[in-house]
């Protein structure tokens, strides 16, 4: 592998020209195709397999032309100080708006609250409900201004008007801003970092071409495979974050092998053939764990995954190709600024550096004479973190968790006061008489069932299809959406289905966006445990692989495993329990997203394994070149250190920017890598893994004999290229070179 990756650095640096062409041309196409491309759209979202999705199903085959994927929308009115919406001049009001939301092209209904009870006992609060034909996110923007046109009429005559539901839903544009926010950061700890504009710009301009790659052909790709706007979030996020650390690697030790007084396409090939080496091998990881979404079973993960992994294979191949081809260019400028030494200093320089020794070399020495309470300190530390986990309770965002500013969340806090709390989450359930003698006296078994549970507030009479063999019934909880109580009572009316189908061979199927939220909870928590030990299995291989070891791999499980379990204990103390809630910008405390627990262990697993591969790869090739235990694991700090903190601060910079954004599912998940990242790279890679290699010593790059020789050399250490200079220096050898 190192000598392949040589001979491909130097000729990308030798062939600089034909390298940048073919990347920048590539970035032209996928630029063009992206803005000819059709616009993608909504992204459907289904969960295969569930009762949710199979009533859903069903109700589209039994009630067509119904648009059951079409937006919906609910205008609440509510009447001034002393006054009833039923009051003749707020009447008059109402039916106006109705008449206007009415005239609408992509308008399917508005009912009046007037003529189907929708007022409540009160009488200060009412709502009209307006269906459309097209999903949201296909909704014309002349739709949703005459929406908000009608609703900023009625608000004239003095009425408090919200407007709630998915008509208003629109993709978050966070992404941008979170990216440039991470950009910015980024470019200022890459100065810091190398000392020259110019080293500090290649990983930058790198990731930037590998990032519009990969987003141009999802974008290319969007209506074809009914990709969405979240995965091109996603993609650009992690491929940004990725594309710069990988360059960044191979720039530093570049920049190593100049000091060491190589010429600069010699340099170009032992960086590529030794960190390029890590780079790939880190790169395999993220990809498995993206890639390993698909065993979940929801379409809208696999095609994130499976997107974002594709970013990551490009700023793979951008990093070992297009670097070399660029430092070509970038010549001595490379270096940090004043720095003029010639090759006599560079190669004083080690001696210069051992009498004073780095950040990095003090750090690992102190971790080397106290291991035991290092390790004891990181691991306590890490799990008293992670002790909320205890806590998590899982659930999808509704308009409930819209920040108060929000007219959306204005609307749902107007619903709850006028009709209760579970108005906002109603379930739909879908009676499936065909193979019943008597549909209607099915249908009303179910009724009656329902209504004896406990937390039912209402159920509506049985609505049938035209063929009259289905009916939908609507029932209201008295609890909120996301609460345990709504829950339970989806899982009773579930409980009542085994009874009904005996008694009338009626099948009863539970739907609606709050049944559908329950079962996407639950399926997500099913698939976790097989997914991480598909991901983790696969990698720990991949790791045997690439150190040599058993112990070496089994601990960078470990060590990930407890930042994932502290990322997500902070993830509930914030987001469910509100700590520093106001600091965060966190506007409505509640369940944790569905989905956060498997993509942090998907996304967090990937990059945990960057660190771990780019750090100790670096003592394993100072232990298999001589150096004992010990003195390898100062050497890999020595050399990795500097360049592993910044490539940290980069990726929590990077996502830390999206932790602003006004959409609590964005602003959790900047949050929660942000903190994953800091926790897996400055406490589990900084202090918990030097400590574990220091009290193994040796016996940490053990390896059973007959595993040794049954697995593939791919020499990722480095170790060719030295034999391989050793033979170029003594022209008597034979310099043929077996290759990996």
């Amino acid at each position: 592998m190192a000598t392949f990756l040589y001979d491909l650095g130097r000729l990308a640096f030798r062939r600089r020209h034909f390298v940048a062409l073919i990347w920048v041309a590539l970035l032209t196409i996928a630029g063009i195709g992206a803005l000819s491309a059709p616009a993608a759209g909504s992204t459907s979202f289904s969960i295969p397999g569930t009762e949710a999705q199979k009533a859903f199903d069903l109700l589209e085959q039994r009630f067509p032309g119904a648009s059951a994927d079409g937006a919906t929308g609910r205008m609440v009115f509510k009447a001034p100080e002393g006054e009833k919406m039923t009051d003749a001049a707020n009447k008059a009001t109402v039916a106006k708006t109705v008449n206007e939301l009415g005239d609408g092209s992509e308008v399917v209904s508005v009912t009046d609250p007037f003529t189907t009870h929708a007022v409540s006992k009160d009488g200060t609060v009412a709502y009209a409900s307006v269906r459309y034909d097209a999903p949201a996110m296909e909704l014309k923007d002349a739709t949703r201004d005459a929406l908000e046109k009608a609703a900023d009429g009625a608000r004239d005559t003095g009425l408090t008007v919200d407007v709630g539901g998915d008509v208003l839903q629109a993709q978050p544009e966070a992404g941008a801003i979170g990216e440039a926010v991470g950009l910015a950061i980024a470019a200022i700890v890459l100065v810091m970092t190398l000392g020259s504009l110019v080293a500090a710009g290649l990983p930058l301009l790198t990731a930037i071409i590998g990032v519009g790659i990969g987003v141009s052909t999802i974008a290319v790709l969007a209506k074809a495979l009914d990709l969405g706007d979240t995965t091109s979030t996603l993609a650009g996020m992690i491929g940004l974050a990725v594309g710069i650390d990988y360059a960044l690697f191979i720039v530093s030790r570049y920049r190593a092998e100049l000091s060491e007084g190589r010429g600069r396409e010699e340099a170009a090939g032992r960086a590529t053939g030794t960190a390029g080496s890590a780079v790939v091998f880190a790169g395999l990881t993220v990809v498995i764990a993206l890639a390993g979404l698909s065993v979940v079973g929801v379409p809208m993960l696999t095609k994130m995954g499976l997107a974002a992994a594709g970013t990551v294979v490009v700023a793979v191949l951008i990093a070992l190709t297009m670097i070399p081809a660029l430092l070509g260019y970038a010549g001595r400028r490379i270096r940090p600024a004043g720095d003029k030494r010639g090759k006599s200093a560079e190669k004083a320089a080690p001696s210069q550096q051992a009498v004073k020794p780095n950040l990095g070399t003090r750090w690992a020495s102190f971790v080397i004479r106290r291991p035991a309470a290092v390790l004891l300190l990181g691991v306590l530390g890490l799990g008293t973190v992670a002790l909320p986990v205890s806590q998590l309770e899982l659930g999808l965002p509704d308009d409930g968790s819209q920040p108060t500013s929000t007219t959306q969340r204005r609307a749902y806090d107007l619903l709850s006061e006028g009709f209760g709390p579970g108005f906002n989450g109603p379930l739909m359930i879908v009676v499936d008489a065909k193979n019943s003698d008597d549909p209607k006296a099915a249908a009303g078994t179910v009724t009656d069932g329902i209504k004896g549970l406990k937390d039912v507030v209402t159920v509506t009479p049985p609505a049938f299809n035209k063929a009259g063999d289905t009916a939908t019934i609507t029932v209201v909880p008295g609890s909120k959406p996301s609460s345990t109580q709504t829950e339970d009572l989806v899982h009773a009316i579930r409980g009542q289905s085994a009874d009904v189908r005996s008694d009338t061979g009626a099948d009863v199927l539970v739907t609606g966006t709050t049944a559908m939220n329950v079962d996407f909870s639950q399926k997500l928590s099913d698939a976790l445990i097989p997914y991480l030990a598909l991901v983790v299995g696969l990698a720990f291989l991949l790791l045997i692989v690439v150190f040599r070891s058993i112990l070496v791999p089994l601990k960078a499980a470990l060590g990930f495993l407890l930042s994932v379990l502290a990322a997500l204990g902070a993830v509930v103390a914030v987001f469910q329990w509100g700590w520093l809630g106001g600091v965060l910008g966190v506007a409505e405390t509640g369940p944790i997203m569905s989905m956060m627990p498997i993509f942090m262990v998907g996304v967090v697993f990937g990059l945990a394994m960057d660190y771990e591969v780019f750090l100790v790869t670096r003592m394993r090739e100072a232990y298999v070149h001589g150096e004992s235990p010990s003195q390898a694991i100062v050497t890999g700090f020595k050399h990795s250190a500097r360049v592993v903190v910044a490539a940290a601060v980069i990726m929590m910079s990077v996502f830390g920017g999206f932790i602003s954004s006004g959409e609590s599912m964005i602003k959790m998940i900047g949050f929660g890598l942000a903190v994953a990242v800091f926790f897996d790279a400055f406490i589990v890679r900084m202090a918990i893994v030097p400590a574990v290699l220091a009290l193994l010593g040796r016996r940490a790059w053990w390896l059973p004999k007959w595993l040794d020789r049954a697995l593939p050399n791919v020499d990722v250490e480095g170790e060719g290229l030295r034999t391989q200079t050793e033979k170029d220096a003594d022209p008597d050898e034979d310099r043929e070179l077996v290759r990996v």
